[in-house]
């Protein structure tokens, strides 16, 4: 590489890494609806659940606003590895993709003041489980070439002019290198190599000359590109089963205490639901 060239890519750099603290800046005004008790969610979560995020920094708005979603980020949750453990015992770890630092290992306690949703897989077995826990624990420390301003520069504005057709498109825009840290590719990824679906592209084919009913055709699936995937995807799913905490734990509404006089939900221990 000659001097020039280096200089180019020493400035390009330099643009991304402004870009980069830009777009991922916390939003002041960011205040979650309904956060889940931190320990009550250790206790549901299993190995490979996708935890996904309502984030609160530029790029999640833009984010959302893309992908029709309230949900901007997802990680997977890897439990007690020893792999990822050696990093923090403390606490069960998350395996996310971070735009700055590419694929990295948190503790779940990063999104305790969030508002999260659990996806689980169904029916996978716990080798495969444990698979795909693997394949983004192999993952860890890659880092993103955060050269391409382009890449970077369409998360500065939600662009509301776009059509609805359009927005998934415009998240894999770019060299696809930024967007593996963008749109939840390296988790889709992971479940493609134990072959499990997300949101696959169905034909239907008929299963002999008279059926005429899609409930009597054969279903092939295409596996889509995993750059097209977006946190929403694993909400919609119907192969992912949503997980509610408050739920799993036993809710019963007859425990509830009614503050009639302000319509507040005031629970037994007398603080506000």
């Amino acid at each position: 590489m000659n001097a020039k060239m280096f200089a180019i890519y020493r400035i390009l750099g330099a643009c991304s890494g402004m870009l980069v603290r830009l777009i991922t800046r916390p939003s002041s005004a960011y205040k979650p609806f309904t956060p889940c008790d931190p320990e009550l969610l250790r206790r549901v979560l299993e190995p490979a659940d996708i935890v996904l995020v309502e984030g609160n920094q530029k790029v999640s708005t833009v984010i959302k606003y893309l992908t029709q979603s309230t949900w901007s980020h997802a990680a997977l949750y890897v439990g007690d590895m020893p792999d990822v453990n050696a990093i923090s015992r403390s606490e069960p770890m998350l395996i996310e993709m971070d735009l700055a630092k590419g694929c990295i290992a948190v503790p779940l306690s990063k999104y305790e003041n969030f508002t999260t949703r659990i996806c689980r897989p169904v029916g996978l077995s716990l080798a495969e489980k444990q698979e795909v826990v693997r394949f983004m624990v192999d993952h860890l420390g890659l880092q993103y070439d955060l050269r391409n301003v382009v890449d970077l520069a369409r998360f500065l504005h939600p662009l509301p002019f776009i059509p609805v057709r359009w927005r998934r498109r415009m998240i894999a825009l770019g060299s696809g290198l930024p967007t593996r840290a963008i749109c939840s590719s390296l988790i889709a990824e992971a479940f493609q190599s134990v072959h499990y679906p997300i949101l696959p592209q169905i034909d239907h084919l008929p299963c002999h000359d008279r059926a005429v009913s899609l409930h009597s055709r054969d279903e092939i699936l295409h596996i889509r590109h995993h750059s097209l995937y977006a946190p929403r995807d694993f909400d919609i799913s119907p192969y992912f089963q949503i997980i509610k905490p408050v739920i799993e734990a036993g809710f019963d509404y007859r425990r509830l205490h009614w503050d009639h006089q302000n319509s507040v939900v005031v629970p037994r221990s007398g603080r506000p639901a």
